[in-house]
């Protein structure tokens, strides 16, 4: 059949992906589509099939199983089609209908899309053969598997069905959940779509995409097909969800004499509201009043082997649309900006936020962001006003960009905390780019020299961005001994560093087991700017694999110099005293196919630790009962032994989760952790119903249980505090 659209691509495309690609046109569809993941309509006959080559395992080979992916739009809606054939019906996997579940077990089909055809940044939807809907977002161009969150979500819509000979999909993405900058009626984004087949470990992909860049090479943004969607336009409509929660919440204190925990209850009942509104086609402000993140999943517990701050990662929805905007990262974890001070104390305890207002998007070459929040006070913080005013500017070619960040916290008792950055990322010349960031704190009852390195950080990077071949990544960076960001994040303080990578990678060919195949050195030497002593010296060295069949695995010899300025606790009856230590530790980890219906991730580290020795391990096994029912736990085991001071250390730390899916609007995720060094079991019970995007049921139970309370006098009581909550959010579009 003649089709009214035909992709023509140039016969060099295929020969080098690398060079640059022709803007093709998209293909306007012609007639109704009705969304019931089936493609019977006459409308997608007449839509042309993208070209899919094999990406995953034999690079640039046709792939396995037939398929027709079609990719189509209309005034309302961005459009794409699968007819996904299999020749054995056992290669099928329907094994999971969470929403947004991030698994290997099951099958993926979907499309990325570039909306501001930036290179840098983009959205992410995808569905399996249960229908589920998975959005999310990546941006850095999908440099590493922390340049992505799943935690975003925004209105669309998907259907599967499924057979023996195969399944078929439909999805369904509204232009007013794609931000964009149109031109004379028409806008060009970039796109790339790709069919993942779990049975065997394949992924299927148009434009063919090398794997220079390793596993997130699939995801990259700067190598996405242009298409051009001519008469398109954004509409922008508004959003109001209001929510009502009611529970109850009871706690143990105890009381000033400590003799006895006293019971602490009261019913809860709020209200809240939340308002989505696009200014511009790629301009959006969220409005939010008595802001409630209820829903919100606990966070997994560590034990902290280190004398550093644990780093725990921004679930929360509200700050999730373009949050790369709001990125201002140094080395390891540290930044300028972590959302996590916002509305949650010092322990972990939430705080409750008033409301704010956010902004982000992008005006020509500039991304914008803006933020202002006003918490109420706690027991141990003042009631206080978190701003953020973030610009970045594209500049000579497509992943070069200035920018600048200022950031303010405030209370109203005079203390502030006040910081600005500028930054700089420099696509030199093919994959080397070159990173500077310059920010500076000030804050009540300090000098505040503004022409000073004391209250400045300074960051240098050049890496080289490959999997293959020679390549590396280092970076300076300084802290001055003035330097605190209030609204950040922060390892160390007053320190110099310098961190080298260097790495040789192989893609294997068609004839070897093995998928890639790197070996790495890196290093860390870092140096307290007040005593010249070095705090740490580390150097590792080894090497890292993948098979095609989706084994893999790391083995290294890492050996470390540590200077311990002051005594710190790994418990209450082990202790690091001060002074320098040199040791050696074996290291490694390994994981089966993501593929499979039951598998595991492990990982261990053996050898000296600081004046002891230490054994630790953990095991994170994962089955798939059924697609309604999934089991995912984790156990891990540390044992120190420091022979000279008579002290050892045994930690166990094990979580439990459970997942029934009724279907894709109904769940119930259980969640138990057990951690040995605190003595106590942290459970949450979830229940969650999700008819349609924006509007959400959620039941969530949380209960803190203390084990061996018989430890303390007075005996702890049986739990320290237990949440019931009932919250019911619902959406009107305007």
């Amino acid at each position: 059949m003649k089709h009214p659209c035909r992709f023509i691509l140039p016969a060099l495309l295929w020969a080098n992906p690398l060079i640059s690609q022709t803007v093709m046109t998209a293909c306007r569809i012609q007639g109704p589509v009705t969304l019931d993941g089936i493609l019977n309509e006459s409308a997608w006959e007449k839509v042309p099939p993208l070209p899919y080559k094999m990406q995953n395992p034999q690079f640039g080979a046709a792939p396995s199983e037939r398929a027709e992916v079609l990719l189509a739009y209309d005034d309302d809606y961005l459009y794409l089609g699968g007819r996904l054939w299999l020749s054995d019906p056992s290669y099928l996997r329907p094994t999971t209908y969470k929403r947004d579940a991030f698994d290997g077990t099951t099958d993926y089909f979907g499309i990325i899309v570039d909306s501001y055809l930036d290179k840098e940044n983009a959205m992410a939807f995808f569905t399996t053969p249960t229908g589920l809907r998975w959005d999310g977002v990546v941006w850095n161009d999908a440099q590493m598997e922390e340049n992505m969150s799943i935690d975003w979500n925004t209105f669309w819509d998907a259907a599967a069905t499924y057979s023996g000979e195969g399944w078929f999909a439909e999805m369904r993405i509204p232009w007013s959940s794609l931000r964009f900058q149109e031109k004379d009626g028409a806008v060009v984004m970039g796109i790339i779509s790709w069919w993942y087949i779990a049975a065997k470990n394949e992924v299927d992909i148009f434009p063919l995409i090398p794997l220079n860049w390793g596993s997130m090479s699939g995801w990259k943004p700067s190598q996405a097909q242009e298409f051009r969607f001519e008469g398109v336009r954004s509409s922008r409509p508004m959003y109001i969800a209001p929510y009502l929660l009611g529970g109850f919440r009871q706690n143990f204190e105890l009381n000033e004499d400590e003799t006895e925990y006293l019971r602490e209850s009261a019913p809860t009942l709020e209200a809240g509201l939340d308002l989505k509104y696009s200014i511009t086609s790629n301009l959006t402000m969220d409005l939010t009043a008595n802001t409630d993140f209820a829903q919100v999943e606990a966070d997994d517990q560590q034990v902290n082997l280190t004398r550093f701050d644990l780093f725990f990662p921004e679930k929360r929805l509200f700050f999730q649309e373009r949050a790369s905007i709001f990125d201002f990262s140094f080395d390891n974890f540290n930044r300028l900006f972590y959302s996590r001070k916002i509305g949650i104390d010092e322990d972990g305890g939430p705080v409750r936020i008033f409301g704010g207002a956010r902004l982000v998007g992008r005006a020509g070459k500039f991304d914008l962001g803006f933020l202002d929040m006003q918490t109420q006070a706690s027991d141990s913080l003042n009631s206080e006003n978190f701003g953020l005013l973030r610009m970045r500017r594209q500049m000579w070619n497509e992943n070069t960009y200035l920018g600048g960040i200022f950031l303010n916290r405030m209370d109203f008792e005079g203390n502030y905390n006040t910081a600005y950055g500028v930054d700089g990322i420099i696509r030199a010349f093919g994959d080397e780019y070159i990173t500077a960031r310059w920010a500076q704190s000030f804050e009540n009852g300090k000098a505040n020299q503004l022409f000073s390195l004391d209250p400045a950080r300074i960051y240098l990077n050049w890496e080289r961005r490959r999997y293959d071949g020679f390549n590396y990544n280092v970076s300076f960076s300084r802290a001055g001994k003035s330097y605190v960001p209030a609204m950040g994040f922060e390892l160390r303080e007053n320190y110099t560093s310098l961190e080298p990578r260097l790495a040789y990678g192989w893609l294997m060919g068609e004839r070897s087991r093995f998928l890639r195949v790197q070996a790495f050195l890196r290093g860390l030497w870092a140096q307290n700017n007040e005593s010249r002593r070095t705090e740490s010296g580390i150097a590792t060295g080894g090497i890292q694999f993948e098979t095609k069949k989706g084994w893999g695995g790391q083995a290294a010899l890492l050996f470390d110099h540590e200077y311990v300025a002051d005594i710190f606790e790994l418990s209450d009856e082990v202790s690091i005293p001060s002074g320098a230590y040199d040791f050696t530790q074996f290291t490694g980890m390994a994981y089966s196919p993501f593929g499979g219906l039951a598998g595991f991730f492990a990982g261990y580290a053996i050898g000296r630790f600081f004046d002891g020795h230490l054994l630790s391990i953990s095991l994170n096994p994962r089955v798939k009962l059924s697609s309604h029912f999934e089991l995912d736990g984790f156990y891990g085991y540390n044992y120190a032994h420091f022979s000279e001071r008579a002290q050892q250390l045994n930690t166990h730390l094990a979580r439990l989760k459970a997942l029934y899916m009724l279907d894709t609007k109904f769940s119930i995720a259980a969640f138990l952790q057990f951690n040995s060094l605190e003595e106590n079991y942290a459970g949450n019970i979830r229940l969650r119903f999700n008819p349609r995007e924006g509007n959400d049921l959620y039941i969530v139970y949380n209960d803190l249980l203390n084990g061996a309370r018989e430890r303390e006098v007075p005996h702890l009581p049986f739990s320290s505090a237990r949440t019931v909550v009932l919250k019911y959010t619902y959406t009107f579009q305007l």
